[in-house]
């Protein structure tokens, strides 16, 4: 009997798709394809692989508006926004990484020597399981995938169980990009049948994005194996307001920071530490710039604010607001603001925390929702203290005027990104990476490729006489 995958939208609580998860026929038979396409795609030339990649690119974003209905009616995303994922970051992202290609993966030579030819060349790994989340479902997934692909591996994709639809529209593009079957595939499965996959001497690579226990658990299939695999995990990010920032830029980027994407966002702001000398002009800012959001049917061009993934995330981060408030914060912003925000839906209302410490679930843990608690702090040295009090490492953000303090600063937080008067946001000529239970590895920029290659030395002795 087949097995059903049921996706609910956020929306309204309606089933939106339903779909098949592969049986082991199935898996087995993606996973022999996928290392038989591998072979001759390997030896396609470089400038191929990317002028398909490109077509791909194209594809999508010329079905922006299409795929960006999809998103919304998936994870709740205003449609106001969703369409600019493609157009915007999506189509950013993808056409950085094909044109650093030839670069990214060219020949590296040695010191020339007589009697000999010496290079290390870049070999694809093989097959690479991409593992991808809901959150930013195209974002993340173009980040190892058009990579995988230019470097001459095989993907395959399985996508969160909230956004499945996603996978179809890869497949679709790369399909009408003229991509040789095989090379790029999609599943439906089931979490013991992607450990099994992972645990499949046939699987080369695998490329999670998701929460910190569930890397623990693609880090578990793999234990088996000499295996890598990339994590992309959480984040509880930071952001530590100057008394020289720019107020007005700073309340407007840090509050969009912290609840874009109804702060579904591994590196969304969530904590924020602001000097003493602007605290209370920086509070006030903030939450008078959080009253103005609209909270409501995602569908609504008017709507900023829509619903978390589903009623169950929507509980988690109601919870973490009143364990705060149980144990002395302060909530500056009234629910009844925000009328659509009800017990029982997924539609929460978004709240500022004062009077928060680092002994709060608020400060220390991802909230993943339109959340952000903010302490007041009298030096650099503090501020540095308190970021640094996490067992993620992300992003970190300052605001301020002061380049030379910002990287002063910047040495001494430990994270994987560190910003200057913006956040959550993926330059992609720089290495996209975390520390601690954040992840380990990298997207993106130059060194995103070599997750997906390796190295291979050739050593030729000329002979003569």
């Amino acid at each position: 009997m087949a097995r059903l995958q049921t996706t609910i939208s956020p929306i309204d609580g309606s089933v939106y798709v339903e779909r098949e998860l592969a049986d082991a026929q199935q898996i087995d038979a993606a996973l022999s394809t996928a290392v038989a396409a591998q072979q001759s795609w390997k030896h396609t030339p470089l400038a191929d692989r990317m002028a398909i990649c490109e077509r791909a690119v194209t594809y999508m974003v010329d079905n922006a508006d299409a795929i960006g209905m999809e998103i919304t009616m998936q994870i709740g995303r205003p449609i106001r926004y969703s369409p600019f994922e493609i157009k915007r970051g999506f189509q950013e992202r993808g056409r950085h990484m094909i044109s650093i290609a030839p670069q990214a993966l060219s020949d590296i030579p040695t010191q020339p020597k007589d009697g000999f030819q010496r290079f290390i060349r870049r070999e694809p790994v093989g097959v690479v399981l991409v593992l991808a989340p809901w959150n930013y479902p195209y974002l993340v997934t173009v980040n190892s995938v058009i990579p995988a692909i230019l470097a001459g591996n095989s993907v395959i994709l399985k996508h969160s169980d909230q956004s499945p639809l996603v996978s179809e529209r890869f497949a679709e593009a790369f399909r009408a990009a003229g991509l040789p079957a095989g090379v790029f595939q999609y599943l439906h499965a089931s979490h013991d049948d992607v450990a099994r996959m992972i645990d499949d001497p046939r699987v080369d690579f695998v490329a999670f994005t998701g929460s910190v226990a569930g890397g623990h658990a693609v880090q578990a299939a793999t234990s088996g194996r000499f295996i890598a695999a990339g994590m992309e995990l959480g984040g509880c990010d930071p952001a530590y307001i100057r008394p020289d920032v720019d107020l007005a830029h700073a309340i407007e980027n840090v509050v969009d920071g912290a609840l874009f994407n109804s702060g579904q966002s591994c590196c969304g702001i969530q904590r924020v530490y602001v000097h003493a000398d602007v605290y209370e002009q920086f509070v006030a800012g903030v939450v008078g710039l959080t009253k103005t959001y609209v909270l409501g049917n995602p569908l609504d061009p008017a709507t900023t604010l829509g619903p978390v993934v589903r009623v169950r995330a929507a509980d988690a981060v109601r919870e973490h607001i009143r364990a705060a408030v149980a144990q002395g914060a302060q909530a500056l912003i009234d629910p009844a603001l925000f009328p659509a925000d009800q017990p029982g839906t997924a539609y929460v209302a978004p709240q500022i925390l004062v009077n928060v410490d680092h002994s709060m679930g608020i400060m220390t843990e991802e909230s993943f929702g339109p959340v952000m608690g903010i302490m007041r702090v009298t030096d650099d040295a503090e501020a540095v203290a308190l970021m640094n009090d996490t067992h993620y490492g992300l992003t970190a953000s300052i605001w301020t005027q002061d380049v030379d303090a910002a990287l002063r600063i910047g040495d001494q937080v430990n994270t994987g990104t560190w910003y200057m008067n913006r956040c959550d946001y993926l330059d992609p000529e720089l290495a996209w990476t975390g520390i601690k239970d954040s992840g380990r590895g990298c997207t993106l920029s130059i060194l995103g490729f070599d997750s997906f290659t390796r190295p291979k030395s050739f050593h030729l002795r000329t002979v003569t006489g």
